[in-house]
């Protein structure tokens, strides 16, 4: 942890915006400082789900002030997440610029397994130690996630597209409670829930925690207005249900341990909550203290200390899709030398990582089928679950495996990121090279690039030995030449002796 003695953790949550800073003792974190904000992102998604300006400015302003917070900091000292709605929204991507420039350090858009496993791993480092299953449930803005875990580990992940904001919208429009819209929320919220129960019902796990702000503020409203104690239980519930109904109107929920704040979510929140307790057959929850922020921060100290989450997913997706492993590591080893000689990328310790997993996974298509298996690849990566790893660096990582071989033309109508040319080429040359899946003694290489070319040297007297090689080479300048760059391969004859 050398040089990061203090870590930092931004959510962009579909609710509330929330910023922990922490300080780094050995394997431990320890609160420094947070700060939060009702954004209630959610709320400014339109029908059509695109982020309605008013709500994009409410949030500018508000990464704006964590940005002052976060000045100073390291970039590697950062870590900022977005949640559902910045995964649902039309217009996230164009939404992201200016918050990145607001806040002034990159945001990922982590998928609901993936926002389920950081929230566990928060959850979990405030728990004491126990090998017993747990059962974590933490209600969101926009979406709901269930984690049954033991220890540090999550063997079940589940992310839920409803959440306070949305269903208070939708259920409880203007605020007004009844029994019938109570109702109504908690059946669709069942009706969401039937399709997890079996697996995250009572009998799958010994204990049950809710890290979410609405559990805490049921949990204390049970428990400070004399309905109930002992966490969370379904009497308290009915209690709590027959007050919300009862004051009808969520401007008039004065209820001791309920901020004004979370009153015009609450409702919303309380309908979900109350469907996992039926839906799972619950009968008693506790309010846990950690949450998706420390699980980031718990996250990052992993990286750190060399337990970084993609390398054991990259990992298993190389033993899931059968990855012949030893033309992986050649391929690997090959690109990555031919990357050290880009100076451009050299230093950026992601560029690396990049290379190496798209190294270690250009093939697990094949799995598929060996006919355009590097798209069968790059739809995998794209699309699957990947613990670890964001939205974006999938997207990325899933762009460069598309481009490792075959015709680039495809390529042309890709976001490929300039830079990330820079990686493409020394992955096809690699697999060019590496084309006989045998360790065969290769030539001296040395790549070169310039703006918009790359020159590759080698013995001439190699290449006449290796037809197949030199005609592949070739080829591959044609197709860089079909995008506006250039492969300029460069055979130098040897200097006569004197």
């Amino acid at each position: 942890m050398t040089g990061y003695s203090t870590l930092a953790a931004v959510d962009l949550g579909s609710n509330s915006f929330r910023l922990q800073v922490a300080r780094v003792v050995e394997d431990q974190l320890y609160p420094l400082d947070s700060l939060r904000d009702s954004v209630r992102l959610a709320a400014g998604l339109t029908a059509d789900k695109y982020l309605e300006l008013p709500t994009q400015q409410r949030a500018l302003d508000c990464l704006r002030r964590f940005g002052e917070r976060l000045r100073g900091f390291p970039p590697q000292a950062v870590r900022a997440v977005g949640t559902n709605t910045l995964r649902v929204a039309k217009n996230a991507a164009e939404f992201l610029k200016y918050a990145e420039a607001a806040l002034g350090f990159p945001i990922e858009i982590i998928a609901g397994r993936e926002e389920a496993r950081l929230i566990y791993l928060g959850v979990a480092h405030g728990l004491p130690a126990s090998r017993d299953k747990r059962l974590v449930m933490d209600i969101g803005g926009g979406s709901t996630e269930f984690i049954i875990g033991s220890g540090l580990k999550p063997s079940k992940l589940e992310s839920l597209y409803m959440g306070c904001v949305s269903y208070s919208l939708r259920y409880f429009p203007g605020g007004k409670i009844s029994k019938g819209n109570m109702k109504q929320a908690e059946l669709a919220a069942r009706t969401e829930l039937q399709t997890i129960a079996s697996e995250f019902c009572i009998g799958n796990w010994a204990q049950a925690y809710a890290s979410s702000g609405t559990a805490r503020a049921v949990a204390d409203i049970i428990e400070l207005n004399g309905m109930g104690s002992g966490g969370i239980t379904p009497s308290g519930m009915a209690r709590l249900r027959e007050r919300l109904i009862k004051i009808g109107d969520t401007s008039r929920l004065a209820l001791e341990g309920l901020s004004a704040e979370r009153a015009p979510v609450f409702p919303g929140g309380f309908a979900i909550l109350a469907a996992a307790f039926d839906e799972l057959k619950l009968k008693q929850m506790t309010p846990a203290s950690g949450a998706l922020r420390q699980g980031v921060l718990y996250d990052m100290l992993g990286r750190f200390h060399q337990r970084d989450m993609r390398e054991t997913t990259v990992a298993e997706f190389m033993r899931r899709y059968h990855v012949d492993a030893a033309q992986a590591k050649r391929v690997e080893t090959l690109s990555l030398k031919l990357l050290g000689q880009l100076p451009e990328h050299t230093d950026g310790k992601d560029f690396k990582q990049l290379m190496s997993w798209a190294a270690r996974l250009h093939e697990i298509g094949i799995s598929v089928a060996h006919t355009s298996y590097h798209k069968h690849s790059a739809y995998i990566i794209k699309n699957a679950d990947m613990p670890g790893f964001s939205r974006m660096e999938q997207a990325r990582l899933s762009l460069l495996v598309l481009a490792h071989r075959g015709n680039l033309q495809k390529m042309r109508e890709q976001p490929v990121a300039r830079s990330d040319w820079g990686l493409v080429m020394p992955l096809r040359l690699a697999v060019l090279f590496c084309r006989s899946r045998n360790d065969v003694r290769l030539p001296a290489l040395r790549l070169e690039a310039s703006r918009a070319s790359f020159r590759l040297t080698l013995s001439a007297q190699w290449l006449a030995q290796n037809p197949l090689t030199a005609a592949a080479l070739h080829e591959e300048s044609r197709e860089w030449k079909s995008l506006g760059m250039e492969l300029h391969v460069a055979t130098p004859r040897a200097t006569p002796r004197s």
